[in-house]
Formats: structure tokens, sequence, C-alpha cells
């Protein structure tokens, strides 16, 4: 995988379009951070790839989210004790309208 910068991207796009077509994949950089993943796709699947990339990273999200309830012990929780905190909340929300 390659970094780029913006201005590579400006001034040897040609280049870089065709390494995508070919195969590869790129990340595009601005002040030295990465900002984007560029990868090619084959004609036709615009959808299905960008459905792909929302799926993986929606599960990435609940990965995340699974890790810091284990470091918080918010695992081990009840069914009763997660029902009660939602009602809680929704009594809460209801009184503040």
């Amino acid at each position: 995988m390659r970094f780029i910068t913006v201005r590579d991207l400006r001034l040897r796009g040609k280049e870089i379009w065709e390494a995508l077509r070919a195969g590869e994949e790129a990340v595009l950089t601005c002040n030295g951070r990465p900002v984007a993943l560029l990868v090619g796709i084959e004609e036709g699947r615009l959808e299905e790839t960008l459905r792909l990339v929302r799926r993986v990273r929606a599960q990435a999200a609940v990965s995340r989210m699974r890790e810091r309830a284990r470091e918080l012990g918010l695992d081990r929780s009840r069914e009763e004790d997660i029902g009660a905190e939602v009602r809680a909340v929704r009594r809460e929300q209801r009184s503040q309208r």
C-alpha cells in the first residue's frame, strides 16, 4: 500500500489511477495525516463495494464498543439491569419535554 499526498494526486493523477485500476490501494494524506483510503472499483460494482465498506466499518465500530464495554465491566450486565437503565433514561427524556 502506498501513501500519496494531495499534491501527488494532483500532479501524478494518471499514474495513481492506473495503479488503482491494477488493484493497488493507496492512502491519501494531508499534512502527513491519513484522510482517505483509495481503492479501485470494478465497473458496475460501485454500490456493492460501498455496501461492503460500510458493513466492515460498522463491524469495526461494534467491535470497538464491545471492547470498551469489556474494559468497563459492562459486558457482564444482566438483561434486567439493562432494561432498568433504558427505562430510567426514557423517563428522564419524557420529563424534559
